[in-house]
């Protein structure tokens, strides 16, 4: 009982998933499997609810800040549930000595994006803690939204089968590495800007003009790596990658190479991951391009058959392997 915490634990890795399983779920009761959003249905009709900290550092980076992260956050976790966000409470722990010039840019930074997601943020509270017992600004949020019963299977997966196709809606990596460069003052020859955005509208395009859909899930710690991982292993199924299909952007690709990090195990914030049944993943794929915020959507891979629940990459070189989850962070504190 000496263990004590540490980073690694919370990098929505292997270690947050058994710190989870072993002390939250288990004092809890949380049934399994662990989703995005709790589905509620003592209430005459069914609600997704989700509950979100931020505590990124710095709280203002390219493309967004602490606020409209935590909005964009709480919305897409209703969202990937198939639910229809639509209120959000926010809570707010400040350090003392934080100008208050930064807060009001950071409110007013969530009722903008709150106004663009079409939800509402109706209730929070604050705290004011002394200089050196909190880092700034932490916010939590939550949110509620409305569920229709025939979407319920969404967050589980539990209607995938193999031949399902996999999809994306856009490159990956870009949050992590703009905290990244924010954090340590870095001057990227091209600016590299943080992919924070509220994805209901798109996902509401897809839903409504595709019956197809069987998983929905917001690449946030842990990237894409670590969400299909836990799809896998909540379907008991395999997963099949094809990395030249994984959209990057170019300038991420060669900080990832410089700095020696993958961009498959990177944090985003404006990403969501699809899983279709396969006659309509190609129109799933025409209507997420007709957005703004899936232009750059890509087919990756495919559900197969597989008792080990791996899901395997196959490279860009033509070689294949296993794509495991991370156990720890290769960047703490990006959202």
């Amino acid at each position: 009982m000496d263990e004590r915490i540490t980073i690694n634990q919370g990098s929505g890795g292997r270690l947050t998933h058994k710190l989870i399983e072993d002390v939250f779920s288990k004092n809890f009761g949380m049934p399994e499997p662990l989703t995005d959003s709790a589905i509620i249905k003592d209430t005459g009709g069914t609600l997704a609810f989700t509950t979100d900290s931020y505590v990124v550092d710095p709280i203002f980076f390219p493309g967004g800040n602490i606020g409209k992260l935590a909005v964009c956050g709480t919305v897409n976790d209703l969202a990937v549930s198939g639910a229809v966000p639509k209120y959000l409470s926010a809570a707010f722990i400040i350090e003392e000595g934080f100008l208050l010039r930064d807060l009001i840019t950071v409110v007013e930074s969530m009722a903008v994006e709150a106004q663009k997601a079409g939800v509402k943020i109706i209730t929070g509270d604050t705290k004011v803690v002394e200089k050196g017992k909190c880092d700034k600004l932490f916010i939590t949020t939550s949110g509620t939204g409305i569920l229709d019963p025939a979407r319920e299977h969404i967050s589980t997966g539990k209607e995938i089968k193999p031949g399902d196709r996999i999809l994306i809606n856009g490159s990956v990596g870009n949050h992590a590495l703009a905290v990244l460069g924010a954090r340590n003052n870095l001057s990227f020859t091209t600016p590299v800007v943080s992919d924070c955005a509220s994805l209901n509208g798109l996902i509401n395009s897809v839903m409504l003009k595709s019956n197809g859909i069987l998983f929905m899930r917001d690449l946030t710690r842990g990237g894409l790596a670590t969400v299909l991982n836990e799809l896998a292993g909540m379907i008991r199924l395999g997963i099949t990658v094809d990395e030249a299909s994984v959209p990057v952007d170019e300038p991420v690709r060669g900080l990832c190479e410089m700095l020696g990090f993958d961009p498959l195990y990177l944090a985003n914030e404006g990403k969501v991951v699809l899983v279709t049944e396969s006659g309509e993943a190609q129109k799933v794929l025409d209507i997420m391009r007709s957005d703004p915020s899936g232009q750059k959507a890509a087919i990756i891979g495919d559900i197969v058959q597989d008792k080990r629940n791996l899901v395997t990459l196959y490279t860009s070189v033509g070689g294949k392997r296993i794509l495991d989850m991370p156990s720890g962070s290769q960047l703490p504190r990006i959202c």
